[in-house]
């Protein structure tokens, strides 16, 4: 983020866009604000819009975040020289050699702040002496001529060229022999920036960086001829600097990602140690990715250190939560953390914080791995739950307990009881057949079918079962249905006398609609019900049968043939039952 900011106003900088260059390094002071690097860039922002208190400012900053940096302190000296406090700049500039003493840059900004020091010394005046007082070329030439021209990207380049430095320097002593130079066409583009006038000139070529020290000036005692010191402005070419601890940040990064491939490779080649010592390197030279606890979580999970695991994987929660990571990164640490415990679970108490962290994860991101691995946990938590409860003797003692109270008509207690034998053993079809009867003396039909079918399901030989089954299809009015059941249950138990009585009952009721002996009423709720039937839906939405009952008024003829059908007849005979067909 910070970085991107500095990025920005890097550009910026370079394009000569100094407002913008400093919105830029403000906005990544703001969100790295110990960071002496920006500091020093915007200070040079500053310099640029010779703004030099602000700079001043951001080269204090620097120094006192960096004191062991030579560059604050070449930001330092050229706000105060730009300030024309040349003492505090020679002061800076010597500091600054202290700690780095082979710095051209400082050496160079040390003699350009002594010599205006002196200058300003025999002027007997704080600023050099400069030209006469009301002329308006001699006020372009003043004290301030360098940092305007090195500023303006169309004679920035123009600083490089001894030539034209050395002429400018002879006007800003004597303005009056500006007639000798008009023929040069930088002279002319100078004098346009200084007196912000347009003037034809050519365009300068490349923009050039803004240098260190914003003035270079000469001594007055310095003569016009071409004997003179050449001096010449020194751009210094720094809209990116990196620090040494930045710089170290990176290549420990890049070092701990070519660790983090070799632990991978190892763990392929399932040379587990190898990759465990691999990932512990990248987690030591960069503890700002998770991703290197996760993988050696990994590793110990598939050598079966569960507690070294977990321990890497509530690491990687945490320390991504401090980062932000992102948040699959996250689930995936916990998803781990998650497995790991499974794998050691005992009881299925012990599936719960498993349970648990799984839960966490999917509220992190919705993966359908952990989903799976969340259901797989429930669902073995609940079948151990359930061998942890097996007790064949106290299931029987509850069936007991559970009789006493259907005898005493106490139905409610008499279910309870029966639901904690099933719980203490669930393979208990006396139970679920005992069960489905209080059921029926509720009036809760279909949970009295659901155990009657159970109890089935557990003993097919088990004659109470289909006893209860079929009562209970009787009761709600299924006659056909309760027939096939009795029959079924009489190819177990043929001489059981209540199959053989539920069996006469059935055939009975089944006759009164084949004779048409239902009232209206009873034939309008069979109807009714049977419309609620899928297999009678069936039945009525077949092509044939629909051919068939329309063959049963129209054509009797067609209809005899049809009746030959063994499967018509049964279904013809199912709808007669259900009162949908009646015989005349």
């Amino acid at each position: 983020m910070a970085d991107e900011s500095k990025a920005k106003g890097n550009a910026a900088f370079s394009a000569g866009n100094y407002t913008d260059a400093i919105r830029h390094f403000t906005d990544a002071i703001n969100l790295a604000p110990t960071n002496h690097v920006l500091y020093s860039n915007r200070s040079a922002a500053y310099a640029s819009l010779n703004q030099f208190s602000e700079a001043l400012t951001d080269a204090k900053k620097t120094v006192d975040l960096k004191p062991d940096w030579a560059k604050g302190y070449s930001r330092l000296g050229a706000a105060h020289h730009g300030l024309r406090q040349y003492d505090e700049a020679v002061l800076a500039y010597n500091k600054g050699l202290e700690v780095d003493p082979t710095n051209e840059t400082l050496k160079s900004g040390l003699a350009d702040a002594q010599s205006a020091a002196q200058a300003a010394s025999g002027s007997g005046s704080g600023r050099p002496r400069g030209p006469p007082a009301g002329n308006l070329f001699g006020d372009a030439f003043g004290p301030d001529m360098w940092a305007r021209l090195t500023a303006d990207p169309s004679t920035r380049l123009y600083m490089q060229q001894p030539d034209f430095v050395n002429m400018m320097k002879d006007l800003q002593r004597n303005p009056s022999n500006l007639n000798l130079y008009l023929q040069d066409q930088r002279i002319m583009q100078a004098l346009s920036v200084l007196l912000n006038v347009k003037m034809q000139a050519h365009a300068p070529g490349d923009d050039m960086e803004m240098p260190d020290s914003p003035v270079k000036t000469e001594s007055v005692a310095e003569n016009t001829n071409t004997n003179t010191r050449e001096v010449e402005p020194e751009p210094e070419l720094e809209p990116m600097e990196v620090s040494e601890e930045e710089r170290e940040v990176k290549e420990r990064k890049a070092r701990a990602q070519k660790e983090k491939e070799a632990g991978n490779a190892a763990y392929k080649k399932k040379d587990f140690e190898t990759a465990i010592e691999r990932y512990s390197k990248a987690i030591e030279l960069d503890d700002g990715d998770i991703s290197f606890l996760t993988n050696r979580a990994a590793v110990y999970l598939e050598m079966g250190k569960y507690d070294e695991c977990i321990k890497d994987c509530e690491k990687a929660v945490e320390r991504g939560r401090e980062l932000r990571s992102d948040y699959k990164m996250v689930a995936r640490a916990l998803t781990r953390k998650g497995t790991a415990l499974v794998k050691m679970a005992k009881t299925s108490k012990d599936f719960e914080p498993a349970i648990e962290t799984f839960q966490k994860a999917l509220t992190e991101h919705r993966n359908p791995d952990t989903l799976k691995k969340l259901n797989d946990a429930e669902r073995a938590k609940k079948e151990l739950e359930q061998q942890e409860y097996y007790d064949p003797e106290l299931a029987e003692k509850e069936r007991e307990k559970g009789n006493e109270c259907f005898k005493d008509q106490k139905y409610p207690e008499a279910i309870k009881h029966y639901t904690e034998a099933l719980r203490r053993n669930p393979k208990d079809a006396k139970a679920y057949s005992n069960r489905a009867a209080s059921y029926t003396k509720l009036g809760a039909m279909p949970e009295g079918l659901k155990d009657a079918e159970k109890c089935i399901e557990i003993d097919p030989k088990f004659s109470k079962g289909y006893t209860r089954k079929g009562a209970i299809q009787f009761f709600m009015k299924e006659f056909d249905k309760a027939l096939e059941t009795y029959q079924e249950g009489l190819k177990h138990d043929p001489q059981n006398p209540e199959l053989l009585e539920g069996v006469r009952s059935c055939i009975q009721q089944i006759n009164r609609a084949t004779r048409g002996d239902l009232t209206a009423d009873e034939l309008k709720e069979r109807q009714a019900k049977a419309m609620q039937d899928p297999e009678i839906q069936n039945i009525l939405t077949d092509p044939v049968m629909a051919q068939v009952l329309k063959d049963l008024q129209e054509n009797p003829k067609a209809a005899q043939d049809h009746m030959k059908n063994p499967s018509v007849m049964n279904k013809i005979q199912k709808l007669i039952t259900a009162g949908i067909v009646q015989m005349r």
